[in-house]
């Protein structure tokens, strides 16, 4: 899901059908296809809706609407990217790498998604530089980003040039697996979502709350 406090509305990805749900405040519900399997979600500054397709490697920019405005073919290295953001220069963070891929990163891709300028990552694995499944990102106010890595149970806020910063949310802090954020900037808060995935299905979770 993503929101739009401009449009005023909620957008919803329904994977198996392929589409988008868009519910405004006034409870009018609206769908569209993306003709892919969105996965994340995301709304730039021109208020549009950014989908992440996962196994076609592509970024879909639709108005609120859902018309098509743009479509970029990631770089051929971004293998299984699962969530992208817009920075404020027109970049994109991008983050990748499936439970059984040997990368997982997260990259600053050009405005035109054709190339890497930075990544954070590498070869998958625990230590401060690496990642085992970076599944969901935040951009603040700043262009610092963080991420959440499920497998390894933590969230990490990288520089706006994707340096290493500090491990935000250690898995101490969490029951199950982390899958999703969101930065609240006005009151300095994140929210993240914490869930026991049992047989590739989610079977409890919980929302919570960190001071940041």
């Amino acid at each position: 899901m993503a929101s739009c406090e401009h449009n005023r509305c909620l957008y919803i990805a329904e994977c198996i059908v392929e589409r988008i749900h868009r519910l405004d405040t006034q409870g009018a519900v609206t769908r569209w296809a993306v003709n892919d399997v969105p996965w994340g979600l995301s709304v730039n500054a021109a208020n549009n809706v950014l989908v992440t397709c996962r196994v076609a490697r592509r970024i879909k920019e639709f108005s609120s609407h859902g018309n098509l405005l743009r479509e970029l073919t990631l770089p051929d290295d971004v293998i299984n990217p699962w969530h992208a953001i817009q920075t404020h220069n027109g970049e994109f963070i991008v983050c990748h790498g499936g439970l059984n891929d040997a990368v997982h990163r997260v990259c600053k891709i050009s405005a035109d998604g054709r190339d890497i300028v930075h990544f954070h990552g590498g070869q998958r694995g625990s230590d401060t530089g690496q990642y085992y499944v970076p599944v969901h990102l935040a951009v603040d106010k700043n262009d610092c980003v963080l991420v959440i890595d499920v497998c390894n149970r933590r969230v990490t806020l990288l520089s706006a040039t994707l340096d290493y910063v500090c491990e935000v949310v250690s898995s101490d802090k969490l029951k199950w697996d982390p899958l999703r954020l969101h930065l609240d900037t006005q009151r300095r808060r994140l929210y993240v979502s914490d869930d026991e995935i049992k047989d590739l299905k989610c079977t409890a979770g919980r929302v919570v709350m960190f001071s940041v």
